[in-house]
């Protein structure tokens, strides 16, 4: 379970996460301001912080570009009541894990932290994802498995490249939805499924598990591609 900072400044949402991650085993502190969350922040190893984009003192942006500029690579989950997609751009920008637009559902926060406590954090220099004999380049855009290359086009491989941050680990389709399309809506639409079809095409169908009720997983394949 993880010691997490939430820095949230609306003190019935804050109780609501408090009590909710807390009951599900995590250890969890609360400041309402930016300034102080920042320095508790740099004091203190958090596993995850919580951060609201609008608080008094800093704002959420502020205070996480100023954490990464301090080699702080903490994972960052965002709140925020600014949802569009240039919103959340900034928000990943600034250096930013993931961004969860309110309101929302506890289950989807308890997810997302969750999804973020497994991952291990990534340095800023990594520039390979490798998952059994599946490697992906990130900076030369190559992917090849045992040793093979493959053709992506883009929306395949940033669809891949989010699946293997989140390895082993159930990636729903809202976050899939968010993540690689940038909608904060169900376009009611088969296009997760349509790339995932056609992303197993491409690197083999053995490596994407769906996960029936909950979303998909990409581990190593035990057998031959």
């Amino acid at each position: 379970m993880g010691d997490i900072l939430l820095i949230e400044d609306e003190p019935e949402l804050a109780d609501f996460v408090v009590r909710g991650l807390s009951k599900e085993a995590h250890s969890v502190d609360h400041l309402p301001r930016g300034d102080d969350g920042l320095q508790r922040a740099l004091r203190r190893k958090y596993d995850l912080l919580i951060v609201d984009r609008m608080l008094p003192g800093l704002d959420g942006l502020s205070l996480v570009k100023t954490l990464r500029e301090k080699h702080c690579r903490v994972p960052v989950l965002f709140l925020s009541n600014l949802g569009e997609l240039d919103d959340r751009v900034l928000g990943l920008n600034a250096g930013g894990d993931d961004y969860l637009p309110k309101p929302f559902g506890f289950s989807e926060l308890l997810a997302r932290v969750n999804a973020l406590l497994r991952r291990p954090v990534l340095e800023a220099e990594l520039t390979v994802l490798r998952l059994g004999d599946l490697e992906v380049q990130l900076v030369k855009r190559e992917v090849r498995r045992a040793g093979q290359e493959i053709d992506l086009k883009p929306r395949e491989f940033t669809l891949l490249e989010y699946l293997m941050r989140y390895s082993n680990q159930v990636v729903t389709r809202t976050m899939l939805l968010e993540g690689v399309w940038g909608y904060h809506f169900d376009p009611k639409t088969n296009i997760v499924e349509t790339h995932i079809s056609r992303l197993r095409a491409r690197i083999g169908s053995d490596m994407i598990q769906t996960v029936r009720g909950s979303g998909y997983m990409i581990h190593a394949s035990r057998t031959n591609p």
